[in-house]
């Protein structure tokens, strides 16, 4: 996927710069959505003649064959059009480290903490829906049940890096260019929830995308919201596996009402903190977001 192209005299091998120059607005966002259902489909045709001679090898396996194939045409297209724009157009890196004064470390830390104390403080909107049809939570667990190095390669690994590559790395990074960050984020983050296809993931996933949004905006790193994602992941599989909690919906359940109020107190503050640092963290002169700009190629 990535290629070797050169700036000012310099090789570039960075994986990531073969989609900097492709900057998607709405119309490029739904084609982006519409690439990565066809992606889908790919992925189940490409399983159902494993799933007919391996019902339960599939159900075990399938995931970490058809989940990356989903992000396959967004990718092409993405470094096709990337590829066809560097000529002549400015790009801007999908990663880049704009960490302020704290430095790259503990704004790892700091985010990584705001990760779950996110995914805490939206446990009450996903209380109040409805029990999960049994046909997803069949799917959710078969995804979260089965070997721990297959859950971890694809909740873990496969999810953090695909869908931040495609949810922050393109559609929103491109979206920043063209709109208000307001607008830009919160378009994003409904687009990260409408990849999730159901709402009892979907909900949360928004109130994520919006702080990982966020994060992009503020420092241009990709990485580190792929380390956001990765560690939400992680926590939820971690839980999973705990044999106590492997029925528990939410900490509501497990939380007498005092300590979860707390905690849920605790959350919330740490969050406005968060949001308050990145913040002060300055955006550059004239610039709409803090992603470094890329001069189209040399010729």
């Amino acid at each position: 996927m990535g290629f070797i192209k050169r700036h000012k005299g310099r090789a570039n091998y960075d994986l990531l710069s073969n989609y900097s120059h492709y900057l998607p607005g709405f119309g490029g966002m739904m084609m982006m959505l519409f690439l990565f259902g066809i992606g889908a489909v790919i992925g189940i045709l490409v399983l159902l003649p494993f799933t007919l001679m391996y019902p339960e090898s599939a159900m075990t396996y399938g995931n970490i064959i058809s989940y990356p194939l989903m992000f396959v045409p967004p990718m092409i297209y993405a470094s096709v059009q990337s590829r066809r724009a560097n000529i002549f157009e400015s790009g801007y890196a999908l990663d880049s480290k704009h960490f302020g004064q704290r430095g790259g470390f503990w704004m790892a830390v700091i985010v990584s903490v705001a990760t779950l104390a996110a995914a805490f403080a939206a446990e009450p909107l996903s209380a109040w829906l409805p029990p999960m049809p049994e046909h997803l939570e069949q799917a959710m667990s078969a995804m979260l049940d089965g070997p721990l190095w297959v859950s971890f390669l694809s909740v873990s690994v496969f999810a953090p890096f695909f869908e931040e590559w495609l949810c922050r790395g393109i559609v929103l990074r491109g979206l920043l260019q063209k709109s208000s960050p307001a607008v830009a984020i919160t378009v994003s983050a409904a687009f990260f929830a409408i990849l999730h296809m159901n709402p009892w993931q979907a909900i949360p996933a928004f109130l994520l995308g919006l702080l990982f949004g966020y994060v992009y905006y503020k420092t241009g790193s990709l990485k580190l919201t792929m380390l956001m994602h990765f560690v939400n992941n992680t926590f939820a599989l971690m839980i999973s596996k705990v044999p106590s909690l492997a029925d528990v919906e939410n900490f509501m359940e497990v939380l007498c009402p005092w300590k979860y109020t707390c905690i849920y107190i605790a959350a919330v503050l740490f969050l406005v903190s968060t949001v308050v640092i990145l913040a002060g963290i300055p955006k550059k002169e004239g610039a709409k977001s803090n992603c470094d700009e890329i001069p189209p190629m040399d010729i």
